[in-house]
């Protein structure tokens, strides 16, 4: 069976802890910076392209996740991107590892954000800046944030997510009839993965027995809220989806 993008980057965490013969990896920490980039984000998000970066901190038996997002800031231009280089970064801020998350697209048409999500310090990777949006924190013997793909994590964070009467809606159904929304897709596994290839997307997912994949127009707008708690999943392409809650 195939892993996940947390499963493989906390289990290749293990194998470099291991090496280490058990010592504690000290954090260099990743320095604030004062931003000079801006850009501002459009009235509608949809399709609009971003990348993430997680570099992950190891103290003794914990393994700490960061999370920073180049939303408000660039839109991550393909040539700097192309040249980040995991290993290096790692080497220079003194993470365990570091896994390049992108590039996203949101396929929702706004957002808001509240509380921690929405005051992260500003970091620079490669000439491209990124704010601090989450933390993901793991034990050791845990071995993953998340287990497998179409399985739910735990997400702390404080998010409305609003799409408008009109539009495409790409979900996700469990065979227990629990509903789980596309909030963005990735050019991860297919990079020339489109917004126009999500309507017949399911005939490409390897859907467990009983999932369903559907795609709908929205007949009037909705909002997708998680307010401290998100349980999201992902599929074989690394597109996430969040759980529509009553």
């Amino acid at each position: 069976m195939k892993r996940t993008f947390l499963q493989t980057l906390l289990g290749s965490l293990l194998a470099i802890i291991l090496a280490g013969c058990g010592n504690t990896v000290q954090s260099k920490g990743i320095p604030a910076i004062a931003p000079s980039q801006s850009m501002s984000i459009p009235a509608d998000l949809r399709d609009f392209r971003y990348c993430e970066v997680l570099p992950v901190f190891r103290d003794r038996l914990t393994l700490t996740v960061e999370v920073y997002n180049t939303m408000g800031l660039n839109d991550c231009p393909a040539d700097l991107w192309a040249k980040l280089d995991a290993d290096a970064l790692s080497q220079q801020y003194g993470s365990t590892a570091t896994k390049l998350n992108g590039p996203r697209y949101w396929v929702f048409n706004q957002t808001t954000a509240g509380g921690e999500t929405a005051a992260g310090k500003v970091v620079d990777f490669g000439g491209i800046e990124m704010k601090l949006l989450a933390k993901l924190e793991t034990k050791l013997w845990q071995g993953s944030v998340g287990d497998k793909f179409f399985t739910p994590n735990e997400v702390q964070r404080t998010t409305s997510f609003f799409y408008r009467a009109g539009n495409l809606v790409y979900e996700l159904i469990s065979p227990e009839g629990e509903v789980y929304r596309m909030q963005s897709y990735a050019q991860i596994a297919d990079p020339a993965l489109t917004i126009a290839d999500l309507e017949t997307l399911g005939t490409r997912l390897e859907l467990p027995q009983g999932w369903k994949y559907q795609a709908r127009v929205l007949e009037a707008d909705s909002e997708l809220s998680a307010d401290g708690l998100a349980y999201v999943i992902s599929d074989n392409f690394y597109n996430t989806y969040q759980k529509v809650l009553p």
